[in-house]
């Protein structure tokens, strides 16, 4: 499409269909479209409104845009991005009017309605990237009676530990915006350092007596994967006030789950510099978890409390009481703050340098009521574990070596999109397509050189017959590594040691066993 006239038209058409452009603001878009493309009076031909009331995704039409800007001198190819979000930006509606329109919904019709139309204006603005979310690879293994989640994102860089770490302790040189997370990148054009915000929209609520927002991730690693986000740029805490905020979120939308990366290096996220959450629609696997031993308590007869049955070490209450949740998740995350146990290697400080945090999930279920889970993290790093003691464990780190944060900590595994490129040449060696070359292989120079290992003991199951069986067993491979990825991270290990410590820390809170 080279003329900026039809193109405005399409545009305008898109808007109207998708993006709740109002017909008094019609012409005033029209105008601001014409002039922005280059045109000086609007196109009078037909143009295909039913097919673009049909698009599900703005793909096509961006396309067009970017490729109109860059035969017309608006954009270059590094500038692409921030012309093409600018234009959809601009067809957005104010933020103070998805705020209103927000809340109309919520009220008249309810919390997931209200979050069904605002994701899906997300996505038809092209904040959300629908279409490359949906080639990422996936698949579900089932480990006895648990479950994991795998996704191979294509959209998301690797980043390592020291790089996260950084953020703490880097100097606050003067940026704008703070970082990927203030909410001043809402409506931000976008720079070389820094990615095009215009068509971002926020979604703005009071958490703990202070003024939050809510977004969704362009990633969206699952179902209307949100983000909750502190207006202050303040560094992320877990403490004594989280449960309350977690709380907070939930009363306003009980149909997502809430969480909280770790507060500290290695077992946090990828952002410590500034206080947020992660929720969303989806059902982690970790949520289908049961109960395996439960816990009871003077202190709160109103909840049900227990050990959870998964990999890493998780303690649960559930109730309709939500002091008495608030409550116990405080008492939860205090006392292990301070909480030593050296027969499981667990020390909860060096010197002043704290070890001990936790990642605290929060969902709400009519007939179970509040559901708190805190999985107990430590970051604490030994001469046999430079990365970290309950950190992804060295015979793992070429499938893993991020921080596992609270996603992969839940059950759903974030792989970087490097493994798509390794797993397809490791598969064509497997079926003898390619040459197995293991001297070349061992240089550390070789992009398969980090699988060297993996790449032997599949060799020694035998050649796979075809492309299928190879992605087979290579998957299952990886699926063993993520289930000993998070037994990696359990503070207290599933043997007789980590039991009866889990037992000590449970007594620490002033519960006691229920007998079977």
């Amino acid at each position: 499409m080279t003329d900026a006239r039809e193109l405005t038209e399409h545009l305008l058409a898109y808007a109207r269909a998708h993006l709740r452009l109002a017909d008094t603001d019609e012409i005033y878009m029209r105008n601001v479209l014409l002039s922005t493309l280059g045109a000086t009076e609007p196109w009078e031909g037909e143009i295909d409104r039913a097919a673009i009331a049909a698009l599900d995704v703005p793909d096509e039409l961006a396309a067009s845009l970017r490729a109109f800007g860059l035969e017309n001198g608006l954009c270059t190819e590094e500038t692409a991005a921030i012309f093409v979000a600018d234009i959809f930006g601009r067809l957005t509606p104010l933020p103070s009017a998805i705020n209103a329109a927000f809340r109309e919904t919520l009220e008249a019709r309810g919390a997931q309605a209200a979050c069904d139309d605002f994701y899906d204006l997300c996505v038809k603005n092209g904040y959300i990237q629908k279409t490359a979310i949906a080639r990422n690879l996936k698949w579900a293994y089932t480990d006895g009676s648990r479950q994991l989640e795998i996704t191979v994102n294509l959209s998301k860089p690797e980043k390592n530990n020291k790089d996260i770490a950084k953020l703490l302790t880097a100097p606050q040189t003067k940026k704008y915006p703070a970082c990927a997370l203030c909410k001043e990148n809402e409506g931000f054009l976008g720079s070389a350092s820094h990615p095009p915000r215009r068509n971002i929209r926020t979604v703005k609520m009071t958490i703990g007596g202070e003024r939050w927002f809510m977004q969704y991730s362009p990633y969206a690693y699952y179902d209307e994967h949100c983000i909750v986000i502190n207006e202050r740029h303040t560094p992320m805490r877990v403490d004594a006030t989280t449960p309350g905020k977690l709380l907070d979120f939930v009363d306003t939308l009980p149909n997502y789950f809430i969480g909280s990366n770790a507060s500290l290096p290695i077992v946090g996220g990828s952002i410590l510099n500034h206080e947020h959450f992660q929720g969303g629609l989806h059902l982690m696997p970790m949520h289908h978890a049961p109960i395996a031993t439960d816990y009871c308590s003077d202190a709160f007869p109103t909840l049900r409390i227990g050990i959870l049955d998964w990999y890493n070490s998780a303690v649960q209450c559930e109730g309709h009481d939500r002091a008495a949740v608030e409550a116990f998740a405080k008492t939860v995350i205090e006392t292990w703050r301070t909480y030593d146990d050296p027969a499981c290697e667990i020390l909860s400080h060096t010197g002043d340098t704290p070890h001990n945090t936790v990642s605290p999930i929060l969902r709400y279920t009519k007939d179970r009521g509040y559901i708190f889970t805190a999985i107990l993290r430590n970051n604490r790093t030994s001469e046999q574990y430079p990365n970290g003691i309950f950190h992804v464990h060295p015979e793992y780190e070429n499938i893993k070596s991020e921080g596992i944060g609270l996603i992969e900590a839940m059950g759903l595994f974030i792989l970087p999109p490097r493994l798509k490129r390794q797993f397809a040449a490791m598969e064509a060696i497997l079926t003898g397509d390619a040459p197995y070359d293991e001297a070349a292989i061992d240089a550390p120079t070789h992009d398969l050189y980090v699988h060297r290992h993996m790449l032997r003991a599949l060799l020694a199951e035998g050649p796979a017959k075809d492309l299928a069986e190879a992605e087979e067993r290579v998957r299952a491979y990886v699926n063993r590594v993520c289930a000993g990825i998070l037994e990696n991270t359990a503070v207290f290990k599933h043997d007789e040691n980590g039991t009866t410590g889990f037992e000590r820390f449970m007594r620490a809170l002033k519960l006691v066993k229920e007998e079977s």
